[in-house]
């Protein structure tokens, strides 16, 4: 398991990323009232076949060429299943996957949420030429934040610049 749920926000970023996504979605939704904490992550990436998608849970399933291994969707997966919650994956190639996870937000199994700001910002240094979109929704409060936004504030400033990426 991962320690922090941030782990897992940069986890599945990362693979958006290497699927060849310009835009990756993160939604984080925290609802006390239902006791829940609601991860949406959609991307535009090359997408995964149905096959792929059946057994992309599988700890031994992995597109990289590098490893035979591939953890951090099986780990996302039992983390939320251990907390009451589930797991998602809708997937088309050549158009993007949608991975949604829901944990149990008091859950004694629950993993805290870590540095989820500090992930959000190491993805957008780390991937200034992808684009993010981040929204927070804590008790029916949003905040939202676009890189595209920050992008067309800045032009043609690259968003890892030092005084860029010091005000984000």
């Amino acid at each position: 398991m991962m320690r922090e749920l941030a782990d897992n926000i940069m986890d599945i970023a990362q693979n958006s990323i290497s699927a060849g996504a310009s835009l990756t979605e993160v939604h984080i939704t925290v609802s006390h009232e239902e006791d829940r904490i609601t991860f949406v992550f959609r991307d535009n990436g090359c997408g995964m076949s149905q096959d792929m998608v059946q057994t992309v849970m599988e700890p031994f399933t992995t597109s990289r060429t590098t490893r035979k291994v591939g953890l951090g969707l099986p780990l996302l997966k039992q983390t939320a299943e251990m907390t009451g919650g589930s797991i998602g994956i809708e997937s088309t190639l050549g158009v993007g996957t949608v991975v949604t996870a829901a944990f149990g937000l008091s859950h004694i199994d629950r993993p805290p949420m870590g540095d989820v700001a500090g992930a959000f910002f190491s993805l957008v240094i780390m991937n200034p030429d992808t684009d993010f979109l981040f929204t927070f929704c804590y008790d029916g409060k949003d905040f939202t934040f676009d890189t595209r936004q920050v992008r067309e504030a800045v032009a043609p400033i690259p968003l890892n610049q030092m005084e860029i990426a010091g005000w984000i």
